[in-house]
């Protein structure tokens, strides 16, 4: 579903592949950073002249009216990672002379999981836009407007850039100017339960703490009056965000939301409340030897079709439920030892590509791109069950395409190669109980043309020498 968000809001995210379009014809960068807010080098700068990260968790590529994109695998970036960020630059004039700087996340599926639209940029030359950042095993995403006037230099300093060698424009004998003054907005925070904070007097930065302790429309109150303290004289006030307003039908997935995790041992009732109704994934592992089954309770706690039937040791995997209109998830385990239940938006599921992909177990997994196959080797000796669902089209997140038959219903280890349609494609392994491999085969474009990977290329250098030159423009 479509989020429009204003700034300092912030919400969940899948952790999957995603796609996140800046547009308005700026320059565009994303930085990787860590928990320090710093990078660790210049290989954590992705822009025109690297488009690529060494861990290919972020990609650049070029786009059309104005667009640049950057897709985003979240299910790559390595641990040490905490932050990515969305950076917008100009080499000619301010950022509110662009129009419509925006940016906006799609899911695997191409809908829109969440957009923000900058409306208060002033005299800044460089941007943080939003940023991707960790949250309680999951991610969110934060509508951040942080502006620069000192421009990517700036910006780069606060990250951690070393800036050392960039060579000086003015003579020796000049003095060093004034520090610049930096449009800086507070990085909001998650919202607590707890009493608030109050809103620190104006023209004082609130520390860390205070920030913790504020509510969103706190945040936001205090972003106001920073900006109109900082405001040059004589500049209008901020217009309200022209964010498209919400569409139920932009995102086929199902729910995006915070996952869950429950740990228990042996036989149990699993119920977690709040969840917003739709199909979900619920990601099972037992330690132990003894027979394993799950099953879905309706509201008169009658047992639905099984989810997992399996007599394996250390079972896992990876199965579909869905959550009641009243969002209210009940499951009934039969478990021989300890035990972890996460329930995880269906748009975590793994990604198919020409790479292969190991599995143990029932996994979900997603094909986004045009017309493939798709090669299964299963090696073990009981029953592999593959069923597809087709979301092309479909506008109810709140339910999942029907499947009908089971495109493969086999026992005992086999190769198989199955022809796919174009994406978006649940592909859900319902049965397994050994380990398996897919990869994607003869893989055609995308007829929406959204998968499209066109890098961007520059005979600029490499790094932050690369990435700041034009800052000496």
């Amino acid at each position: 579903m479509l989020r429009g968000l204003i700034k300092g809001d912030n919400a969940f995210v899948p952790t999957a592949a995603l796609r996140v379009a800046v547009r308005s014809g700026v320059d565009v960068a994303a930085l990787l950073v860590t928990e320090r807010g710093r990078v660790r080098g210049d290989a954590d700068i992705v822009f025109d002249g690297a488009p690529a990260h060494a861990s290919g968790a972020v990609r650049l590529a070029a786009g059309e009216d104005g667009t640049v994109w950057l897709d985003t695998d979240l299910t790559g970036v390595e641990e040490a990672v905490a932050r990515v960020l969305f950076v917008a630059s100009t080499e000619e004039g301010a950022l509110r002379d662009a129009r419509a700087l925006s940016v906006e996340v799609l899911g695997p599926d191409g809908g829109t999981v969440v957009a923000y639209e900058v409306t208060d940029a002033g005299p800044e030359t460089a941007m943080v836009v939003a940023e991707l950042y960790r949250r309680s095993g999951g991610w969110k995403f934060r509508a951040v407007g942080q502006g620069y006037v000192d421009g990517l230099t700036g910006l780069a300093v606060d990250h951690g850039v070393d800036v050392s060698e960039e060579p000086q424009e003015a003579p020796a004998n000049v003095p060093a100017p004034a520090a610049p003054a930096r449009a800086e907005a507070p990085a909001p925070a998650e919202a607590r339960t707890e009493a608030p904070a109050d809103v620190p007097a104006q023209g004082r930065r609130p520390t860390r703490d205070q920030l913790l302790d504020m509510t969103p429309d706190q945040i936001r109150a205090l972003a106001r009056a920073q900006r109109q303290a900082g405001a040059e004289p004589g500049s209008p006030p901020a217009s309200a965000p022209s964010v498209p307003p919400p569409d139920p039908s932009a995102w086929t997935c199902g729910p995006v939301f915070k996952p869950r995790t429950v740990t228990g041992r042996d036989n149990d009732v699993i119920t977690v409340e709040d969840l917003p109704p739709g199909p979900v994934m619920v990601e099972l592992a037992v330690k132990g030897e003894r027979y394993t089954g799950l099953w879905p309770l309706d509201d008169s706690n009658a047992k639905g079709r099984y989810l997992v039937n399996s007599t394996e040791k250390d079972f896992r995997g990876r199965v579909i439920a869905s959550v009641p209109a009243h969002g209210r998830l009940r499951l009934r385990l039969e478990a021989g030892g300890p035990w972890q239940v996460r329930i995880l938006p269906l748009a975590e599921a793994r990604r198919l590509t020409e790479s292969r992909l190991e599995a143990w177990g029932p996994e979900v997994l997603l094909h986004t791109r045009g017309t493939a196959d798709v090669a299964f080797h299963y090696k073990g000796g009981g029953n592999f069950i593959v069923h597809l669902h087709r979301l092309a089209g479909h506008t109810d997140p709140t339910a999942l395409p029907e499947p009908g038959r089971a495109v493969v219903n086999e026992i005992g280890a086999r190769k198989e190669t199955l022809p796919l349609p174009e994406g978006p494609l649940l592909v859900h392994v319902s049965a397994a109980d050994a380990p398996w491999t897919a990869r994607l085969k003869d893989v055609r474009p995308h007829s929406s043309g959204r998968n499209a990977d066109r890098p961007m290329k520059s005979a600029e250098p490499r790094g932050a020498l690369g990435w700041l030159r034009r800052a000496r423009h």
